[in-house]
């Protein structure tokens, strides 16, 4: 086809004024959520509803929900064969809300930090779009990416079996360093933004005023009671194992959310299955997410995990400009 989406030249935006102004990249489970909630209640600010995912969304190690295989009619259904990039572009130009006089509009998408092609394809728009990364200790955003994988189907093992036989989809988008990289080698460092996820935690209204300023915001402008907001907490089932049993179940249905998410140019399957349905409704009876604090990890697991990422993430701090180890793996 030839119009696929895997041209470099088709991305690039003819209608950089429909581009958001700033985007909360990543890091996957490192408060992103709640910070766009918090940006989303200042008077100037409109964030997309949802995360879009849209400058990687051929990217398959990122996003493989978007590539779909229809077991039934063996057949693919992806954004790779979508026939024409213009229909994913009005897809994205319309999940941002109608923009008003000195209004900023803002996304975010967990998947952009892990994401080379995001940055490359960022810089060669005609605006320059605003990107902020929340980092959080590599180790225990490694956890909390499990748990998410648990609670939404995607993993079908032990942390210590996934750690082994499926290691990339919970310690990639870990790998801070090498992504930041790319960042910096493509977009002009004011145009980046890295915020601590610990420093989030400790003092909000303190980030939010160095972001407000990165944004050019009235900091003054926000409800300091939206500062206490603490949104997309992760959940663990009342049953961990049954939960993982249930995963490994139903692994080929789990990728529908995603489907529906995007346009109908896509050709992806628009509903769940029947089955799968009846199925996921009695599990979440039986087994219902809640704060159970039922998972206990291995210290000796926390201990490796520790060791990988204190030599995988050497030469961070001169790329932030701040001591992110030292808080991090204090000696």
């Amino acid at each position: 086809m030839e119009n696929q989406p895997t041209n470099p030249l088709l991305w690039q935006s003819q209608t950089p004024e429909k581009l958001p102004d700033f985007i909360i990249g990543g890091a996957m489970k490192s408060g992103t959520s709640t910070l766009h909630n918090i940006l989303n209640s200042h008077p100037q600010v409109a964030m997309a509803h949802e995360e879009l995912g849209f400058f990687d969304m051929d990217e398959w190690l990122q996003h493989p929900d978007y590539h779909f295989y229809d077991r039934k009619a063996k057949l693919w259904k992806s954004t790779l064969l979508v026939p024409e990039m213009q229909v994913l572009w009005d897809w994205y130009y319309s999940q941002f809300p109608k923009r008003t006089d000195h209004m900023l509009v803002g996304e975010d998408s967990t998947t952009y930090l892990a994401s080379p092609r995001v940055a490359e394809r960022l810089a060669m728009q005609k605006k320059a779009i605003k990107v902020i990364f929340v980092l959080r200790h590599p180790t225990k955003r490694t956890l909390s990416n499990y748990l998410h994988a648990v609670k939404s189907g995607r993993a079908l093992y032990s942390l210590e079996d996934t750690l082994k036989y499926d290691p990339h989809s919970i310690l990639k988008r870990s790998l801070y360093k090498e992504q930041l990289e790319v960042y910096y080698k493509h977009l002009p460092s004011e145009q980046i933004k890295v915020v601590l996820f610990e420093d989030f935690l400790r003092n909000k209204a303190e980030v939010i005023k160095a972001i407000s300023t990165f944004l050019n915001l009235d900091f003054k402008a926000f409800d300091a009671s939206n500062f206490d907001l603490h949104i997309n907490k992760t959940k663990t089932p009342k049953y961990f194992r049954l939960q993982l049993l249930r995963n490994r179940f139903l692994k080929h249905k789990r990728d529908v959310r995603y489907a529906n998410m995007l346009p109908k140019a896509a050709t992806f399957v628009r509903d769940m299955p029947l089955s799968y349905k009846v199925l996921n409704k009695l599990h979440g009876i039986i087994n219902p997410l809640g704060d159970y604090n039922n998972f206990v990890v291995n210290p000796k697991t926390e201990i490796l995990l520790d060791a990988y990422f204190k030599k995988a993430l050497q030469g961070i701090d001169e790329i932030v400009g701040a001591p992110v180890m030292d808080k991090w793996f204090k000696a």
